[in-house]
């Protein structure tokens, strides 16, 4: 455990580093961008440890794991759920997730709302922007841009959601900064329409400078802090 606490302790503070360097060079304070742990895949021993190191905000990506490290964990933190999300499972998740980042269709809106007033809390909440070309063949989620107000306004009404901003994955075959720069004109037009949705999350372990450069509130960061994933379940 001391040998892994010194390992996550080094990878942190490199990405902290590597976070203030792009918050500098885009002439941005640091303080604006929160660095969101995504832990999906390993123990709720990790994530005790960074919460240790002063980590608040963790990113899950799978309802089960999610759920049951949320209630092993005692830690004041901030939850995310960043990753595809069911319909079927979204009340569940609306039940112990303070953030859902990747909302891209007008369904999970109402299970999202449904299950935040069984539970009787309010929840934030991200529109997911698809990137990818029209013609590309692809398992991940998102709404096309076209889509994106009209999601966030069925968001923006529901009693117990609060429209926070929008998300996205840089497609693979594109440059991150330019995928990231059409995420700001869409955060721009989502901002027009609704003034309290300035959060976009955006950016990964290998692409967290291009997504600051363009404006990222959110960087979403896995391997570069916790190392290689173990497989899959």
């Amino acid at each position: 455990m001391i040998e892994r606490r010194a390992e996550l302790a080094g990878r942190l503070s490199h990405v902290r580093e590597r976070v203030a360097a792009a918050a500098r060079t885009a002439g941005r304070d640091n303080d604006s961008i929160t660095l969101v742990v995504v832990t999906k895949t390993f123990p709720v021993s990790d994530v005790e440890l960074l919460a240790g190191l002063g980590v608040r905000d963790f990113g899950e990506s799978r309802h089960q794991e999610a759920r049951e490290k949320v209630a092993a964990v005692t830690a004041e933190l901030t939850w995310h759920f960043v990753g595809a999300l069911q319909s079927n499972k979204a009340g569940a998740v609306a039940g112990y997730a303070d953030v859902v980042h990747s909302i891209d269709r007008e369904r999970l809106v109402s299970a999202l709302d449904h299950g935040a007033q069984r539970a009787g809390r309010t929840l934030d909440c991200l529109v997911q922007v698809s990137l990818d070309p029209p013609d590309t063949h692809t398992d991940r989620s998102g709404a096309p841009r076209e889509r994106i107000i009209e999601i966030a306004a069925k968001v923006s009404a529901a009693e117990r959601l609060r429209l926070r901003g929008v998300m996205t994955v840089a497609p693979m075959t594109a440059d991150p900064g330019e995928a990231f720069g059409q995420l700001a004109d869409v955060a721009a037009e989502l901002r027009a329409e609704f003034p309290a949705a300035t959060v976009i999350s955006a950016g990964m372990s290998e692409d967290l400078e291009a997504a600051i450069e363009a404006g990222a509130t959110h960087v979403r960061i896995g391997r570069a802090i916790l190392g290689q994933r173990p497989p899959l379940g």
